[in-house]
């Protein structure tokens, strides 16, 4: 019975430590993007894509709000997404056991002038994935749900990025050096 105490008095301790230090499971919650951060508009050549409808819908559920470039305080400059397949290794027959599905972009903050604010950054995602070279169907199904999952991911680092960015942009201001003037020092 005393044992059963302790062991549910450390979970509750741990439990209340770890939430009073902030600590959130990834995907839960906003990302905490300033308020500043929170008028944007998208620039990319296929706006209607599956990856730039995720991009989308990742940051206006941090908050964000999606206007036209006159309106807007920052751009989100949004290039491409890039897919590539390698086989990572063989089978008995010479055939492809494992594959390894890769998929990068690269995105960069501008203002409203168009000035760089955020430096043109890259994200991947990397996975693996089994291959049974007898169902083909199944294969290229796999791969399409698992290139959803991928769009997803590289949304929310994409998120994740620009708010680490924009709130190590609000606590890097300087704050103004005190003004003492020192008594010029005489020899003697």
């Amino acid at each position: 019975m005393g044992s059963r105490l302790r062991q549910c008095s450390v979970i509750l301790v741990i439990t209340w430590l770890l939430a009073a230090c902030g600590f959130q499971l990834r995907g839960v919650g906003n990302m905490a993007i300033p308020e500043a951060w929170k008028s944007m508009y998208l620039i990319s050549n296929s706006p209607n894509s599956d990856f730039s409808r995720d991009v989308v819908s990742q940051l206006a559920a941090n908050d964000v709000q999606w206007t036209d470039r006159e309106n807007a305080v920052f751009g989100l400059v949004l290039m491409p997404e890039r897919f590539q397949q390698r086989n990572l290794s063989l089978n008995s027959e010479a055939r492809v056991a494992e594959l390894e599905l890769t998929m990068s972009s690269e995105f960069k903050i501008v203002d409203a002038r168009g000035k760089e604010i955020m430096p043109l950054t890259t994200v991947v995602v990397v996975k693996q994935m089994e291959n049974n070279p007898r169902n083909a169907v199944g294969k290229a199904a796999e791969v399409r749900l698992i290139q959803g999952e991928m769009y997803s991911e590289l949304a929310a680092q994409i998120t994740r990025r620009i708010s680490f960015y924009a709130a190590s942009l609000q606590y890097s201001t300087p704050a103004p050096l005190p003004t003492t003037t020192l008594a010029p020092v005489t020899a003697q």
